[in-house]
C-alpha cells in the first residue's frame, strides 16, 4: 500500500515539465511573432523614408530645373533689356545732335547778317564758282565756266566790304585764266579730230590719179590704160569687200578716238589715232596728202595737254578760308530818303 501511495508525484513533476517546456515555447513563439511584426514595421517605415527621400529628390529636381529656366529667362529678359537701352540711347544721342544742329540753324536764322542781301550774295557767289569748278573738270565746259563767271563777278561785285577785294582780284586772275584756255584743250582737239576726219574723206583713192606718169618706165606707160602696174611692197586694199571692211574698222577707230576724248581717256585716245594711222596704208596709195593726213595725226599723238592754270580754284578756295575764318559782312544800312515838307 505504501508503495502505491509513493508513485503519484513522479507524474506531477512531468506536468511542471511539460508546462514550463510550453510556457517557454509561447514566450519564444510570442517574442518571435513580436520579432517579425516589429522587423516588418521598420522595412516598411525604411521604405516610406526612402519614398519620401525620392519624392523630396524630383521635387527638388524639378524646382532646380523650374529655377534654371527662369534664370535662362531672366537672363534673356536682361539681354532685351540692354539692347533696348543702347537703342534708345543712340536715339537720345540722334535727338541730342538733331536738337544741336536745330539750335545752330535757329542761331543762324536769328542773327541779322544772315538774312542781309549782301549774305545771299555770298552764297550765289561760293555756289556758282562751285558750278564753274565743276564744269571745268567734270564736262570740260569752258564756255559755261566763263558764264558761271561772268555771273560770280557780278553778284561779288555788288557786295560792298572792303574785306572782299583780294577776292574779287582772285576772281578777275581767274577769269583771265579761263579766257586764255580758248576753247579747252579738249575742243581743240575734237576740232583737228573733226579736220582729219575731212581730210580723209578728201584723199585719192586711185593710184593712177597720184602716180607721176612721166617719171614712170615707158612700158608701164604704154600699158597703163590696160593694166594697172603695182609694187609688190604696195598694202593698198583693191577689193571692193576688203575696202568697205577697212572702211567700217576705220569709222569704228574714229569713234573710239572721239569716245577716248570725251571720257579724257589720253591713252585710249592715242591708241586709238595709232589704230587709224596703221589703216591709212591700206586704204589710199601714197601721195602728198596721205603724208600730210599722217603728219597730223602724229602731231595729235605726240601733243600733250596743256598744264592746268593755277589760279583756277583759287577763288574758291579763298572764300571758303574766309568764312571759315568767321567771315560776317555787315547788314546793309537802309537807304533814308528825305522828308519832304508840305
Amino acid at each position: 500500500m505504501n508503495d502505491d501511495l509513493s508513485s503519484p508525484p513522479p507524474r506531477s513533476g512531468n506536468r511542471a515539465r511539460v508546462v514550463v517546456t510550453v510556457t517557454v515555447l509561447l514566450a519564444l513563439g510570442l517574442g518571435a511573432w513580436r520579432g517579425w511584426t516589429w522587423w516588418q514595421a521598420r522595412n516598411a517605415d525604411r521604405q516610406t523614408a526612402q519614398s519620401a527621400a525620392e519624392q523630396r529628390l524630383d521635387a527638388l529636381e524639378s524646382r532646380t530645373d523650374a529655377l534654371r529656366r527662369d534664370q535662362r529667362a531672366q537672363a534673356q529678359r536682361l539681354l532685351d533689356a540692354a539692347a533696348t537701352n543702347r537703342v534708345l540711347r543712340d536715339e537720345v544721342l540722334g535727338l541730342g545732335q538733331r536738337g544741336a544742329l536745330l539750335e545752330e540753324s535757329v542761331a543762324k536764322l536769328t542773327d541779322p547778317t544772315r538774312h542781309g542781301a549782301q549774305a545771299l550774295r555770298l552764297d550765289e557767289v561760293e555756289l556758282l564758282l562751285s558750278q564753274a569748278a565743276q564744269r571745268l573738270d567734270i564736262a570740260h565746259d569752258v564756255t559755261g565756266a566763263r558764264r558761271a563767271y561772268a555771273l560770280a563777278a557780278g553778284a561779288l561785285d555788288g557786295i560792298d566790304d572792303h574785306r572782299l577785294l583780294n577776292l574779287k582780284q582772285a576772281l578777275a586772275q581767274e577769269r583771265g585764266a579761263v579766257d586764255a584756255l580758248g576753247a579747252g584743250p579738249q575742243a581743240d582737239a575734237m576740232a583737228r579730230l573733226d579736220a582729219l576726219v575731212v581730210a580723209l574723206q578728201g584723199l585719192p583713192r586711185d593710184p593712177a590719179a597720184v602716180a607721176d606718169l612721166p617719171s614712170r618706165p615707158a612700158w608701164q606707160r604704154w600699158l597703163a590704160p590696160l593694166v594697172d602696174v603695182r609694187p609688190t611692197r604696195d598694202t593698198t586694199l583693191v577689193t571692193p569687200d576688203a575696202r568697205n571692211a577697212a572702211d567700217a574698222a576705220l569709222q569704228i577707230e574714229i569713234s573710239l578716238a572721239r569716245a577716248a576724248l570725251e571720257r579724257d581717256d589720253d591713252a585710249a585716245w592715242r591708241a586709238a589715232l595709232q589704230r587709224i594711222d596703221t589703216w591709212l596704208p591700206r586704204l589710199w596709195p601714197d601721195s602728198p596728202e596721205r603724208r600730210g593726213v599722217h603728219a597730223q595725226l602724229r602731231t595729235l599723238q605726240t601733243t600733250s595737254p596743256p598744264p592746268r592754270p593755277t589760279e583756277l580754284g583759287s577763288t574758291l578756295q579763298q572764300l571758303r578760308m574766309l568764312r571759315n575764318a568767321g567771315l560776317r559782312l555787315q547788314p546793309t544800312a537802309p537807304v533814308e530818303t528825305p522828308e519832304v515838307s508840305p
